[in-house]
């Protein structure tokens, strides 16, 4: 007789599943990833002051980008030991990533759980993240803390106890990383649609309070992060980002788009929300405008 199997969660999961798998013996370890970019020390505070029991803080830029001024930060070829993007979040390589994993206990046969207060804005780089080091039982709370909150469930303050170092090994990277050099290599070309996810001022070239050049990359499509997001804090039905996309898209081939935004991390919704729509899968390229824009000599368009 065998026994049944956990299910395993690969995209979004719901207050009530998590709920559920926290009341079962099904390995797993939540992830609070809320973040501040203008004041970053302020996610971690929100973390101590209340999380979802046994959540591990994971910060945007200790533990999910590689330190700043790493040598591949700025558009070198990276090896083992450096940064895999450039950009103002610069990717760690996939082995700094997975060194990281195995300090806090992270194991290859667990479910991960990402959330945030901030519209997945920033969880959704670490579900990415571990989808990019081949592990697929990764999920984000539809909703974030607030739909835990609104359902009465419990939340705990303070640090939770460490745990022991496990040996989380890398896998096939189940997502696609493009490099700046890649995507001005496909630039104005059928096999690659890009979509910038910034907000519409900063994307058209109005406003620019983060990077030292204001505009967005030729050609690239608009689509701000949160148009994912519905009035409840949830992702919006998936028949809906469906035709949103459809849209957006007009007839182009939704295989060749490239996720971008700022320093890659708002991108990411983006890329989840089509996943969930049910489109094929799609790349991201991490270095994002911050990259683009550190070179002179690459074009930008304004408007």
């Amino acid at each position: 007789m065998t026994t049944p199997q956990s299910p395993q969660y690969s995209a979004l999961i719901s207050v009530e599943q998590l709920a559920r798998l926290q009341a079962s013996s099904t390995p797993l370890m939540v992830f609070d990833c809320s973040f501040d970019l203008m004041n970053p020390p302020a996610g971690h505070e929100q973390y101590l002051q209340a999380h979802i029991p046994q959540a591990v803080f994971a910060d945007l830029d200790k533990n999910l980008s590689a330190p700043h001024g790493a040598p591949g930060a700025r558009g070198e070829v990276a090896t083992s030991d450096q940064a895999a993007s450039g950009g103002r979040h610069p990717l760690p390589t996939r082995e700094r990533f997975a060194a990281w994993l195995s300090s806090i206990g992270f194991a290859n046969g667990m479910q991960a759980v990402v959330y945030d207060r901030n519209g997945a804005n920033y969880c959704g780089r670490l579900w990415w993240m571990l989808r990019w080091a081949g592990h697929d039982a990764a999920a984000v709370l539809d909703g974030g803390l607030q739909s835990w909150l609104a359902a009465g469930q419990s939340v705990k303050a303070g640090e939770e106890p460490s745990r022991f170092r496990s040996n989380f090994e890398l896998k096939t990277p189940l997502e696609t990383l493009k490099t700046a050099d890649q995507v001005q290599g496909e630039l104005g070309q059928p096999t690659q649609t890009l979509i910038d996810a910034r907000a519409p001022a900063r994307y058209r070239g109005e406003v620019e309070p983060l990077d030292p050049v204001a505009g967005h990359i030729p050609g690239a499509l608009n689509r701000p992060f949160a148009s994912n997001i519905a009035a409840d804090g949830r992702f919006k039905p998936a028949a809906l980002l469906r035709a949103e996309f459809d849209e957006l898209l007009a007839g182009r081939d939704p295989s060749t788009v490239v996720h971008q935004c700022g320093s890659g991390v708002s991108a990411v919704p983006n890329l989840l929300a089509m996943r969930i729509a049910g489109l094929p899968p799609t790349a991201l390229f991490a270095g994002s405008w911050s990259e683009w824009c550190s070179k002179p000599d690459r074009p930008v368009e304004r408007g």
